[in-house]
């Protein structure tokens, strides 16, 4: 026991010392914030700031009922479908888009050539915002809410492509050596190799991409992508509170079931229910 406890010692000794490390990493640190000081300012609060955000929270503490209640097409619950139904259509069209370009992705799957051109592809696809997207479509097809749906299909593909060409690649490579060797096609690995390995991956990347779609999916009509956002917006600038903490909450509420419905499907299949 003593003897063990010496040889601990002796080689803590020998450990290199931490505390240069730290220090450059707090020098670092230091220099980084005094850089982005002049970039990010806090120049106080707007001398109208503090009237501003009581006018605002009271307004926003007495939800319009009218808007709440109304059943037309400018009504709440009609606005939260067409959101919730342009994040669906997006998220499923996103997905039959990205499974394609997954697997052509994926080095276990495909050529090393077709790789670098499916993952340049990806990459200029992920470069752009999806806001840039919808201002395209809108401009393409018009307004409404076909074009949100189009936003959020190709704002979808950059994100599910790249997580599931990383569940490819980290799938357990004996499946498909015994399909190579059985001589199966490529489509025969994937469809009764790759597939039943990922579809738990791919269910769940999906429906986090769907919450993701849905919040994104608020803002759109200020392009006039359709959904919510155009009115949200045009609650704000008209200073109507009341209507705004409508459509907030109504949004609030969605969100919530959403993500409760999400992760009870995550649950069942983490723990293969």
């Amino acid at each position: 026991m003593t003897q063990n406890k010496i040889t601990v010692d002796g080689q803590y000794r020998k450990y290199p010392p931490l505390w240069p490390r730290y220090v450059i990493e707090a020098i670092g640190c230091a220099v980084i914030l005094y850089l982005t000081n002049d970039i990010v300012s806090f120049n106080g609060i707007n001398e109208r700031g503090a009237a501003m955000a009581k006018v605002v929270l009271l307004g926003l503490l007495k939800p319009s009922l009218a808007v709440i209640l109304d059943t037309s097409s400018v009504g709440l619950a009609y606005m939260l479908m067409e959101t919730l139904a342009i994040a669906f259509l997006g998220t499923i069209f996103g997905l039959i888009l990205a499974l394609p370009l997954a697997f052509l992705s994926s080095r276990n799957v495909a050529p090393r050539w077709v790789n670098y051109i499916c993952l340049t592809i990806i990459s200029i696809i992920r470069a752009f915002p999806s806001f840039m997207y919808a201002i395209m479509f809108v401009k393409v097809v018009g307004t409404g809410p076909f074009a949100g749906v189009l936003t959020m299909s190709i704002g979808s593909v950059g994100m599910l492509a790249k997580l599931m060409i990383e569940s490819i690649e980290d799938m357990n490579p004996g499946i498909i050596e015994a399909l190579d060797a059985a001589g199966c096609s490529p489509f025969e690995k994937i469809r009764y190799g790759i597939i039943p390995q990922l579809s738990s991956n791919i269910v769940s990347t999906v429906i986090y991409r769907l919450d993701i779609n849905v919040k994104n999916a608020t803002i759109l009509g200020v392009v006039g992508a359709g959904g919510i956002g155009a009115s949200l917006i045009h609650a704000i600038g008209q200073g109507n509170w009341p209507n705004t903490s409508a459509m907030l909450l109504g949004l609030i509420v969605m969100v919530l079931l959403l993500e409760n419905f999400s992760t009870r499907i995550r649950k069942k299949l983490a723990m293969g229910e």
